[in-house]
């Protein structure tokens, strides 16, 4: 079976997952979070699995949504006679059969441990469901936020709320300044964070022990954490965060943002967003990830 946004792969009862349009840096569109349900439903079916990764081809995990072009991939879903149609809007971003964060959330859902693999840029909503897994391994120069707390944008999975502490979270909540792959350990958003070049060796470790142990007690105990997170409101934070969302996409200045993406390009409109904070595609060199780190899109075997 084939499929537009992703490949998949199995051996050794390791599903891999890999987001695979790297010349856009594994953007968004659709029918990328359809594609992703539906091979985490294929891992969690495959009794010759027990652990799931996620990566990323190229150079980055993802870089979020694609609006690229005035994000028009999405206008069936969002839009009437070319205007925004908050009641289409709404719809979409709520239901379970429709919306992008349920979709992102069958990773959380699987009874089965996912890893994500983490190097170059994720964010936007690529660190939204890079955080529906259970485990985040990056590499210490990737960059992780949410740039889209400045502008057309809204925590849609709400997992940065649930992994940071209040005092973090507004910080970054506001702001949205991205964290290094080290500064995301050291804050509690990931679990970890290693050289580059040793990205791949570390997840492949680690996918390794979680295959050692029962799948049954794999699913209790992924089970009983996320129960406990689930008590907490989850579901109605994912409910509201959506619809803020898009209702952040929508305001007078997200509508300029955009058009400014549409017109003169995304780098445009991400230049006027971010220059004050000079990060993001504004920081200098070093504070980027290395561009030459780059991930194949074949899995690297045992």
């Amino acid at each position: 079976m084939s499929y537009e946004t992703l490949l998949y792969d199995t051996a050794d009862a390791i599903a891999t997952i890999t987001l695979n349009r790297p010349e856009r840096l594994n953007t968004i569109v659709p029918p990328m979070p359809e594609e992703l349900e539906a091979v985490v439903h294929r891992a969690t079916a495959d009794p010759d699995v027990k652990v799931i990764v996620l990566r990323g081809a190229g150079r980055a995990f993802c870089a979020g949504f694609d609006f690229a072009g005035g994000f028009h991939h999405w206008d069936e879903a969002l839009t009437t006679d070319g205007a925004w149609d908050p009641g289409k809007d709404f719809t979409a971003a709520t239901s379970q059969s429709l919306g992008a964060v349920p979709r992102f959330m069958s990773l959380w859902r699987s009874p089965k441990p996912v890893i994500a693999q983490v190097h170059g840029w994720c964010v936007g909503g690529g660190s939204d469901l890079a955080l529906c897994a259970d485990l985040v391994i990056a590499s210490e120069d990737a960059r992780i936020g949410t740039s889209y707390s400045r502008m057309w944008g809204c925590y849609l999975t709400g997992m940065w709320l649930y992994r940071l502490g209040l005092t973090r979270a507004k910080e970054y909540a506001l702001t949205g300044k991205p964290l290094s792959g080290a500064e995301a350990v050291e804050a509690g958003l990931i679990n970890a964070a290693v050289p580059f070049e040793r990205l791949e060796e570390e997840v492949r470790e680690r996918a390794e022990q979680l295959t050692s142990i029962p799948v049954s007690q794999l699913t209790a105990m992924k089970l009983i954490v996320n129960q406990a997170y689930e008590n907490m409101g989850l579901a109605s934070t994912q409910l509201l965060g959506p619809v803020l969302d898009g209702l952040m996409r929508n305001t007078p200045d997200a509508r300029r943002f955009i058009a400014l993406a549409e017109s003169e390009g995304v780098g445009a409109a991400v230049a006027e967003r971010d220059g004050a904070f000079g990060d993001y595609s504004q920081a200098p060199a070093e504070d980027k990830p290395n561009p030459r780190h780059i991930i194949a899109a074949e899995p690297p075997r045992s």
